[in-house]
């Protein structure tokens, strides 16, 4: 009898290998390091709701070359459009209270097991399942935060080199609920908070069991989808093509045996993106705390980061423990998954680490591990202070669309 998984996978198979992104051209260059200097000089952030303020170390920490060139990729290279829309979106990010968003919170929409992030594609992406027919809840301003919630753990997993994800969605309907489609208005709120807020991280939707009123939604709204954005959907292929068959979920037709257990699995879930978050944290404090930091750089896949080899000399501190879980601790017969690591990777010291950036959308919009050994370093800088828990009544703010590219989940 095959095994039962109940936690997330930690890591790819080893056959899977990310996309190298293509080398900038000297013109794309020039456009960055303009907007890179922007950047750079800005002290505040506008907001309402007595939240504008300082930029903080978590903002910068945000702010790395490759989100940078995620929303030029966003804007055609509109630097100018570039800098609105990052400006834009570290607003949204403190009026929406992105990282107020807490376990706790969020957990009662997940009870159900409606949303999963479970395994890798074979390009290395993050696996994040989409499960309609297990919706639990009525519409509300918290399912929307629980999507925004689980794109952030998405990011936190995503190995050294991917930026993407692969959004699995299956309209299976279930005996209490036929009608698996979010309704118009809530799914153009998504829309808009993935194309504006999170660009360029939807790497391919795969999407089956799709009803012919559901096929009518997405008909509905195509018009509020990037061109470039549907080349990435996929509707009832198989799903195997995309994803190690040992890596997919068997409700998706794959051989992974997987059963969603809320007390068991969201704890595990939470306590692995915590520790690879700050561990990533932790390592650009290291590199000198600085905007436009590479990604590779914090994630531990480089040994040199943006201030060069006297910063990178020392390594990152441990990582901060992970907070205390929102549910009880995993059972102790829960098996883990075993954790290969990237083939790309296995030359380099230090296993994936995560950072931050989303249905199925890719505008031109973050397994434990430790740091990475090296040189001692100072002293790490104690993890930020777990925030008031957001309240329900909160509505996010609607963000007016610009020109949008593709999406993330």
């Amino acid at each position: 009898m095959a095994t039962v998984l109940k936690v997330p996978l930690a890591s790819p198979t080893p056959d899977s290998q990310p996309k190298p992104q293509a080398a900038l051209t000297a013109d794309q260059e020039e456009k960055y390091n303009w907007l890179l200097e922007q950047v750079k000089n800005w002290k505040e952030v506008p907001a309402t709701e007595g939240k504008a303020g300082p930029i903080t170390d978590r903002e910068k920490f945000w702010l790395t070359r490759e989100c940078l060139l995620r929303f030029l990729r966003a804007t055609k290279w509109n630097q100018k459009e570039a800098e609105k829309r990052i400006l834009g979106t570290l607003t949204w990010r403190r009026e929406y209270g992105v990282e107020e968003l807490t376990a706790d919170h969020i957990s009662p929409e997940n009870e159900t097991g409606k949303q999963i992030i479970l395994g890798y594609d074979k390009e290395g992406r993050v696996c994040h399942y989409l499960n309609p027919g297990r919706q639990n809840t009525e519409a509300s301003p918290r399912q929307v935060q629980h999507l925004v919630f689980m794109l952030e753990r998405v990011i936190d997993l995503m190995p050294p080199q991917v930026e993407t994800l692969s959004l699995l969605i299956n309209f299976k309907s279930s005996k209490s609920r036929s009608n698996t489609a979010p309704g118009i208005g809530q799914a153009r709120e998504v829309l808009n908070i993935l194309q504006n807020h999170y660009p360029e991280r939807l790497g391919r939707a795969l999407i089956i069991n799709v009803p012919w009123i559901v096929n009518g939604f997405f008909k509905l709204i195509t018009p509020f989808i990037d061109p470039n954005t549907r080349e990435k959907l996929k509707f009832n292929e198989d799903m195997k093509k995309y994803v190690p068959a040992e890596q997919l979920w068997t409700e998706f037709n794959g051989s992974l045996e997987f059963d969603y257990d809320h007390a068991t699995y969201w704890p595990a879930l939470q306590k692995m993106c915590v520790e690879k978050r700050e561990a990533k944290y932790q390592r650009w404090v290291a590199g000198g705390q600085q905007i436009g930091e590479l990604e590779d750089f914090i994630t531990g896949h480089a040994e040199v980061g943006v201030a060069g080899p006297i910063a990178a000399a020392t390594s990152a501190p441990e990582p901060t423990p992970a907070a205390s879980a929102s549910a009880p601790a995993a059972e102790p017969e829960t098996i883990l998954a075993p954790e290969p690591a990237l083939a790309s990777e296995t030359a380099l010291a230090p296993p994936p680490v995560a950072a931050p950036a989303p249905v199925a959308t890719e505008a031109h919009n973050e397994a434990s591990a430790p740091a990475p050994e090296a040189a001692a370093i100072p002293e790490p800088t104690p993890a930020a202070a777990p925030v008031e828990e957001k309240k329900e009544e909160e509505k996010p703010k609607a963000v007016a669309s610009t020109e949008v590219g593709e999406t993330a989940a």
